[in-house]
């Protein structure tokens, strides 16, 4: 079905009003400077968003010449690295606004003439290109909050709404049995998929056990406890050298509360562990490591695909594991709560497979490495993902708090680094059913 220019150009607005709201607590003399050398300057990311925006809306399909041509390279990802970011020449808080809202203008004024039909080019058909643009500026969305977690004491203080309580606490694991057999993985296309998770392509699956929740804090005290950090036996080779170069004792933003104990900070703000929360801001290798103390692994983006999806043989693709209907009341996305739920906090957004909060609260580490699927082609541009093929990368999976709706569905695979933490990402225990 062609989608009408209004229900798109409100996507686009709907999105634009998140990334302002998201930069709207924080301190100006911030917006310029990076709290880390992995991460960039808020006001690159906001002059980021409008260059990929203006490239392929105004530019490509309109036609017309950039605003700031002699900053194309400063704007591009590769061409530019985030470790020299903000060592460079860039837009300010303003002139990033401006180059937001002038480039907006002229998209919206390309949109209205373009051919969204069956029959138009693959670009623009069914609005593709400017799907993928809000879901690019979505993406951003989170890696600024990703940033501004990262940043002193007192330089942001967002306001989060309340999450709703579980109905009784998760105090350990709760196996549920998946069925092995055939799954069509991947997608076709549905709700603006982009090239990795394409195309849709069959494949078996054994029959496996997977936690019914993501794992806890309070589980996790429960492996720094007994020794975790501590013990070579629960890490691979490659993670237990990066936890002893780096010293890691705990996960990211958390400090011993001088009583024997942990507190973290968040955005800012110091406080007690939640122990019935769910984990965040821990690496892959923290994942594994944690995984086999508790005498299980890490699922294979396959397996949790098979968990997550509502019918795992059909192609007809919905975006959550509960179907096409919204995320309220089902699952924690959004950016609203400035962090992760309770676990069991969202049984109405439970998977066919009795699986719960597949979607949101915290991107879930899997073994898998990224790669290309069966018969991969890149569109429309090779670096979104290409070139992150076949190396150290490892899949997440769900989505996490700080992801939109518009950038989140069963299919969709993020990816990063094994030693990475200022990612919003967590873990779900699987196990081997023989």
């Amino acid at each position: 079905m062609t989608p009408a220019p209004d229900a798109i150009a409100e996507r686009l607005e709907a999105v634009r009003e998140h990334t302002l709201a998201i930069l709207e607590p924080l301190d100006p003399e911030w917006i310029t400077r990076s709290p880390d050398p992995i991460m960039s300057p808020p006001a690159w990311d906001m002059a980021h968003i409008a260059a990929y925006e203006e490239l392929w809306l105004v530019t490509r399909l309109g036609q017309s010449p950039p605003l700031h041509p002699d900053m194309a390279d400063t704007y591009d990802a590769f061409a530019t690295p985030r470790a020299v970011r903000g060592e460079i020449r860039i837009l300010d808080a303003e002139e990033s606004r401006e180059y937001m809202r002038r480039t907006r203008e002229r998209a919206l004024a390309v949109l209205a003439g373009a051919d969204l039909s069956e029959d138009a080019p693959d670009l623009t058909r069914g609005g593709f290109v400017w799907h993928m643009v809000a879901q690019h500026e979505a993406q951003h969305n989170e890696t600024l909050l990703q940033t501004l977690q990262l940043m002193p004491a007192g330089t942001f203080s967002p306001c989060a709404v309340t999450l709703p309580p579980a109905a009784a606490p998760v105090t350990g694991p709760d196996p549920v049995a998946i069925d092995g057999g055939p799954l069509m993985m991947g997608s076709d296309g549905a709700h603006g998929a982009l090239d990795c998770e394409r195309p849709c392509h069959p494949t078996e699956v054994a029959s496996f056990l997977l936690d019914r929740h993501p794992v806890t804090i309070g589980r996790h005290l429960e492996f720094m406890a007994d020794g975790g950090y501590a013990h070579p036996g629960h890490w691979s080779e490659a993670g237990w050298a990066w936890r002893c170069e780096a010293d890691i004792t705990a996960p990211l933003h958390w400090q011993p509360d001088g009583e024997g104990g942990w507190q973290r900070t968040q955005f800012g703000c110091t406080e007690s562990l939640d122990p019935a929360e769910i984990l965040c801001h821990v690496s892959f290798f923290e994942a594994e490591a944690h995984a086999r103390w508790a005498g299980g692994r890490l699922p294979t983006e396959h397996e949790w695909e098979m968990a997550a999806r509502p019918s795992p043989t059909s192609r007809n693709e919905v975006w959550a594991p509960w179907g096409d209907t919204g995320h309220e009341g089902r699952a924690n996305l959004g950016a609203h709560s400035f962090r992760p739920s309770h676990a069991g906090a969202y049984p109405a957004g439970v998977a066919p497979s009795g699986c719960e909060q597949m979607m949101g609260d915290v991107w879930e580490w899997t073994s898998t490495r990224f790669d290309a699927y069966p018969g991969f082609r890149a569109f429309p541009y090779r670096e979104y993902a290409e070139p992150f093929f076949g190396n150290e990368n490892r899949v997440l999976r769900g989505g996490s708090w700080a992801t939109q709706s518009v950038a989140a569905r069963i299919t969709f695979r993020n990816w990063d680094l094994p030693e990475r933490r200022q990612i919003f990402a967590g873990l779900r225990l699987a196990w081997n059913t023989a």
